[in-house]
């Protein structure tokens, strides 16, 4: 069901309304959209939210972004000490997935726009079924009912027909609020009392960038930036392992590229899912740019935080991508 944002933005994209406010200069700074999977979900049991576009929707939103705004590229950001004035868009995708090599690649060259990949290295190095992926897939295979209350769920929860979705989602948020210690042991849990088992992660192995696909990506004028090692919950971990998981990450990268990380995103991006002990892992590891995932947009001429910079979701239907452009006061929601 669409919410009152996206009914207000339709209409205002339907009215014309949108066309004039993008002629105008109703807004001035930097809009930065985060893609994950593109392409076509088919029969994949991936968590359906993590697919943004097809790759020929993709096509048609780069050639609308270049028609209506200027598509900066990551070096643009990185030279800059602010917010360049005027009307500006950042492309960024998170994770690792292959298809950026075999097809968002040729997109963006056609476009002739590069962008920011931010990489699980881990999942480059040991492909497997990330938890974002492995929940959803225990609740769709359980033939069981549901799941019992326990020590992880106050009440049991039913998977009943039509309702899946919605319990792989109180999964994953409850997943996301579990200290790290904790994590491995709900996940095995979900797998045996939904009877589905664990994901054998040949399954997955093919969903995840190769290294000579990083370095391809890399070589057609790509930014490579860290997404951590294994895509915890930083503000979930020690400091201890918030350092680790980043200062790693980047060593993984400069290792395996010859250049050092400079760009990188926070696994989920919320607010409460990274905080001071993240921020100063990444000042030691020399990064210059960190993006959330929570909304909005940052105006030029207001305070610059680079290691706080606000993203929106690229998965958006071109009626709200024409709002939000026009509009990102308003529009630019996660």
């Amino acid at each position: 069901m669409a919410t009152k944002i996206e009914r207000a933005a339709r209409v205002l994209s339907r009215s014309g309304g949108g066309v004039a406010l993008r002629r105008l200069p109703t807004w001035s700074g930097l809009l930065t959209l985060c893609f994950h999977r593109i392409g076509s979900r088919g029969e994949s049991t991936w968590e359906r939210t993590l697919w943004d576009a097809t790759v020929e929707e993709l096509d048609q939103r780069l050639g609308f972004l270049t028609r209506n705004a200027e598509v900066i590229a990551p070096s643009d950001l990185l030279a800059g000490e602010g917010i360049p004035g005027g009307r500006h868009v950042l492309l960024t995708f998170d994770d690792g997935y292959r298809e950026w090599a075999t097809d968002v690649l040729s997109v963006l060259r056609a476009h002739r726009l590069s962008a920011a990949f931010f990489i699980a290295t881990g999942f480059i190095d040991r492909p497997r079924a990330p938890w974002w992926y492995e929940i959803p897939w225990m609740v769709r295979r359980s033939s069981r009912p549901g799941l019992p209350a326990s020590e992880w769920l106050a009440t049991p929860l039913r998977f009943e027909s039509g309702r899946r979705d919605s319990a792989s989602d109180l999964l994953l948020d409850a997943y996301k609020a579990l200290p790290g210690d904790r994590t491995e042991p709900f996940l095995e849990w979900v797998a045996k009392e939904s009877g589905s088992g664990r994901c054998d992660p040949d399954e997955v192995r093919e969903d995840w960038l190769s290294w000579d696909m990083v370095r391809e990506l890399r070589d057609a004028g790509m930014e490579i930036g860290g997404h951590t090692v294994d895509h915890p919950v930083l503000a979930r971990l020690p400091a201890s392992e918030q350092e680790r998981q980043i200062a790693e990450c980047g060593r993984r990268i400069e290792s395996e590229l010859g250049a050092p990380m400079r760009m990188f995103s926070y696994p989920v991006g919320l607010p409460d899912s990274f905080g001071a002990e993240a921020r100063t892992a990444l000042e030691r590891a020399g990064v210059r740019r960190a993006f959330g995932y929570d909304g909005g947009f940052a105006r030029a001429g207001s305070d610059f935080d680079p290691l706080d910079l606000p993203r929106i979701t690229g998965g958006m239907e071109r009626e709200i991508l024409g709002a939000t452009l026009a509009l990102p006061q308003l529009f630019a929601r996660w």
